[in-house]
């Protein structure tokens, strides 16, 4: 595909030593072998992976593949090899504070708390990535106070683990308060997970998805805390909250239970019966493919042992299962949903009675179509919305918006890159109103997230153009306005 598969996710080309030379730094201690050994064992589960989606490992664009995700998955997990003291020592310093019986400052009660803290991990349950938003407080004790960079490096080392929401506030906390032994710790988390396809594909026209937020994304929050903060008459933990709601951070006391958080994985519910660590025949797995599916199940497990981790751990027992599910809806197919021949519906020039359809003069229009993607490069989810513009040239008729959702969820449901998904949409609106056609996809890419490279909460915007709006300036600025007043 040329320069349309580099994506929007480029990878540096590294030399073929690279993971030979990383092995001792980000290596496992499973004792499944060094950290290449490791690697290739996940690049060959990979290649499984891709040959059970119906994908040629070997075309262009997925060449690469198996190896920029050993990498990220290696990358993404290095927290195991990482230990606490050795970030946080020699890095305690002195500090007066105030005589007792005066108030709290300086190295001897004063509240220091670190705010946005912005990272990943990757969630046990499914083995997706999700994002974190940390704040992290403490007190001093003993006249001394750490260096704040330590806060979300220690935060990271717990972060860069399989994990779930609780159990990671709970680490941050515990290994705060036995390395730097302040007065007492408090650790808010909040977490975003990525939903189904399925569950983005209706969630514009769904009211009851109440803990979906407006980018596809489940939503929890989750806290840890020791000491001081603790202690019910004390006001400590009301200050460490204060303290956050002046970056705009409001945790209701009923969004944050500093005990527990129930399991929040929106992939918890294809749990099935398992058998020595490995799934049984479910329901959504025919016949012909049940050895397919077994194998990939398998290849998952395998990465899990590669990372260091034990495949048969409760935590993780459905999780190639869970993982494998995911994927299972970016299988590769041929029954992409072409507009050829579909019958265009009446309307009228004054008004459109189709709610997800806007007329603007000549200018048909269905926007925030929403969409989850896989990319071809990493094997991890991208998504985010579609607007899609048209000129009206069929003498008052337009394509219905239902149609156009189905198109979109049927281009995006397979593995994909940005700029192709684009172009595809593109090209089969215009192979019906070939007048003109413009389509812009904005996505968030957590395969970009996870390895470091964007920020958490940036985005990605892609245009293609066809017919007269490649060539007529004022109909695409009237379409980019149109997009802009509706987000608005």
């Amino acid at each position: 595909m040329g320069a349309l598969d580099a994506g929007c996710c480029f990878e540096d080309e590294l030399d073929d030593g690279y993971l030979e030379v990383a092995a001792e730094e980000i290596g496992c201690e499973s004792g499944v072998g060094s950290g290449s050994d490791s690697a290739r064992a996940i690049e060959d589960a990979v290649r499984v992976l891709l040959q059970g989606l119906g994908e040629d490992h070997e075309r262009e664009g997925l060449r690469r593949t198996p190896h920029r995700v050993a990498k990220a998955f290696r990358e993404g997990t290095r927290g195991y090899k990482q230990k606490v003291k050795d970030i946080v020592q020699g890095a305690l310093f002195p500090e007066a504070g105030l005589d007792p019986g005066i108030g709290h400052a300086g190295g001897a009660g004063g509240l220091v708390v670190v705010r946005d803290i912005n990272l990943f991990s990757y969630c046990e349950s499914c083995l997706l990535p999700f994002s974190i938003q940390c704040h992290v407080g403490y007190v001093p004790l003993g006249q001394r106070v750490v260096g704040l960079s330590k806060l979300s490096r220690v935060a990271d080392v717990f972060a860069r683990r399989l994990q779930d929401p609780q159990r990671l506030a709970n680490e941050i906390c515990s290994a705060l308060q036995s390395s730097i032994k302040p007065a007492g710790v408090a650790v808010a988390l909040q977490c975003w997970h990525i939903q189904f396809p399925e569950a983005l594909k209706c969630s514009s026209n769904s009211k009851h998805l109440s803990k979906l937020d407006r980018q596809g994304w489940v939503k929890v929050s989750a806290s840890s805390s020791s000491g001081v903060f603790t202690e019910e008459e004390g006001s400590v933990w009301d200050d460490f909250l204060a303290l956050l709601k002046l970056r705009g951070v409001d945790i209701e006391a009923g969004d944050m239970n500093r005990s527990h958080v129930p399991s929040w994985c929106p992939l918890q519910s294809l749990e099935t019966p398992l058998c020595n660590g490995h799934c049984t025949k479910s329901s959504k797995v025919g016949k012909n493919s049940s050895k397919t599916h077994a194998a990939m199940v398998a290849a998952v497990a395998s990465i899990l042992q590669s990372l260091g981790e034990d495949p048969l751990r409760k935590e993780l027992v459905g999780t190639p299962y869970r993982f494998v599910q995911w994927l299972m809806n970016f299988k590769s197919s041929n029954s992409d949903l072409r507009l050829n021949g579909i019958i265009l519906r009446e309307v009228s020039s004054s008004s459109v009675t189709d709610e997800n359809v806007t007329r603007l003069n000549e200018i048909l229009s269905v926007l925030n179509i929403p969409f989850c993607s896989q990319c071809e490069h990493h094997l991890l989810p991208f998504h985010g919305v579609v607007h899609i513009g048209y000129l009206d040239k069929q003498e008052g008729k337009c394509i219905e918006g239902s149609i156009l959702r189905s198109m979109v969820h049927s281009f995006a449901c397979k593995l994909q890159v940005q700029e192709r998904l684009t172009r595809t949409i593109a090209e089969a609106v215009y192979s019906v109103f070939n007048s003109g056609v413009m389509v812009v996809v904005e996505a968030r890419h957590i395969c970009m997230i996870s390895r470091g490279i964007e920020k958490v909460g940036s985005n990605t915007a892609t245009i293609a153009v066809l017919g007269q709006f490649s060539t007529d300036p004022i109909v695409k600025h009237l379409f980019l306005q149109t997009i802009a007043n509706s987000t608005s």
